[in-house]
């Protein structure tokens, strides 16, 4: 189910809203409307499990009475003088908030581009449903597959449609389609479960679903009779593309603004400073088009423009929205996003810039490794960098992948972590974060 906003009707409603907040006593105010519409089927052996169909549009205002701010939200049919008068009266009784504001008006988009992130396309549900069982039937296909965890296809979109009081009317959609399947391999105690699965902006860019089930089926087989490995110290980990995204996720999170605010960054005082190995780039930019996490403007109408946000290994920038920004001394970058009733900083289409090496060489130099595609739990603590976790994947020796391995533990710190990254050069930028196959060195291994 796609559809795109009807921006005229829901720009009118919000400015009526942010108009009667003034007229409420508000000296600032901005409303959202956030919409979302999907339609998503899931199957399991070869029976449809459910059928599911959403669709919402939510409103939310945000005032401010001096120094305070308050937030409400409602759903459509709500009266619109009654929820601005609730709105400002919250707010007078509310602690002063000395960095709540609007952003700043010089730094308002004047122009909203089209990064043609919507894409019409209708897709009924009896073509959700066949893609769901052609993952799933050429998944349970392959040699070995034993039983299915069941598979999935949906369609959607959403929007975003923002009105503040100093002058910033806009609005934007997106479409996302996607497909997945869990199959697994081996029977009692010795099963094995993995999967694929694709998303996409624009439905004709999604994988095949018979090709993403064939892959969930093969690497469900290929972690079958896992083997234990003994500790060991200083040791090379390999992580997949898959898991290297949620690394760089890491990453994000440690110069993300906020964090940095609170004093629960292990990297807050490394501005200007060395936090990547050398040759090491981040980059961050939420006007490529058709990217997966692209948008004009971010949650207060501020267009973010491409930032190294770090450059051959230093430091450069904080993810920032505008209140996150004034904590610390700073201006906004564009990167607020709302999220409930709050603006808070988050990267967009942010990635880890590939080296020069291919995967299967640079498995083939580490010699005897650990190539890692499953991490269990969340052993990551974001104030001290201290990195634990459950891993599964397969032994390399040789310079070659060789037997599955399972019930493992991974272990270092973020900060030698980061100063360890070997990225080849297989990166996949469809994703909102991407990152291509990584080799960290000198990693402990807890094993049997």
């Amino acid at each position: 189910m796609t559809e795109e906003i009807d921006s005229a009707a829901l720009l009118a409603r919000a400015e009526d809203l942010v108009q009667r907040a003034r007229k409420a006593g508000a000296d600032a105010a901005d409303a959202v409307v956030v919409r979302g519409r999907s339609r998503s089927v899931a199957v399991r052996l070869g029976k449809v499990e459910s059928t599911e169909a959403s669709e919402s549009d939510d409103f939310s205002l945000r005032v401010f009475v001096g120094k305070r701010v308050a937030s409400v939200s409602a759903n459509p049919g709500f009266d619109l003088g009654v929820l601005a008068e609730r709105a400002v009266a919250m707010a007078k009784a509310s602690p002063e908030d000395p960095y709540a504001c609007l952003a700043e008006e010089a730094r308002l988009a004047r122009t909203i581009r089209d990064l043609e992130l919507f894409d019409p396309t209708e897709v009924s549900t009896e073509a959700l449903t066949d893609a769901a069982l052609a993952a799933e039937d050429a998944a349970l296909a392959v040699k070995g597959v034993t039983n299915s965890s069941g598979a999935g296809a949906s369609a959607g979109s959403g929007g975003l449609v923002l009105v503040t009081s100093h002058g910033f009317s806009g609005a934007y959609s997106a479409s996302r389609f996607g497909r997945s399947v869990s199959v697994i391999a081996g029977e009692g105690t010795k099963m094995e479960r993995d999967y694929d699965f694709d998303s996409r902006l624009y439905y004709r860019d999604l994988r095949d679903a018979a090709d993403i089930g064939r892959k969930a089926g093969e690497r469900t087989v290929a972690r079958l009779n896992p083997r234990q490995v003994p500790t060991m110290k200083g040791l090379t980990v390999v992580f997949d593309p898959r898991l290297a995204r949620g690394f760089v996720g890491h990453i994000a999170g440690a110069i993300n603004g906020a964090s940095v605010a609170r004093k629960t960054s292990f990297l807050r005082d490394r501005m200007g400073k060395q936090v990547l190995k050398s040759g090491l780039s981040i980059t961050d930019d939420p006007l490529v088009v058709r990217g997966s996490s692209s948008r004009p403007f971010d949650g207060e109408g501020v267009t973010g423009e491409r930032l190294v946000m770090i450059e051959d290994g230093v430091l450069n920038h904080w993810f920032l929205s505008t209140s996150t920004a004034r904590e610390l001394g700073l201006e906004t970058n564009g990167r607020g996003v709302r999220g409930g009733n709050s603006v808070s900083p988050s990267p967009t289409n942010l990635a880890l810039e590939p080296g020069g090496i291919a995967p299967e060489d640079l498995i083939r130099q580490i010699g005897t490794g650990f190539y890692v595609t499953e991490l269990i739990g969340q052993g990551v603590n974001m104030i001290t960098g201290e990195y634990s976790r459950g891993a599964s994947g397969f032994w390399i020796e040789n310079g070659e992948l060789t037997y599955a391995v399972s019930e493992v533990t991974i272990a270092s710190n973020l900060k030698e972590m980061f100063m360890a990254i070997t990225p080849a050069n297989d990166i996949d930028r469809k994703y909102g974060v991407a990152a291509p196959t990584i080799a960290i060195e000198g990693m402990t291994l807890a094993g049997t």
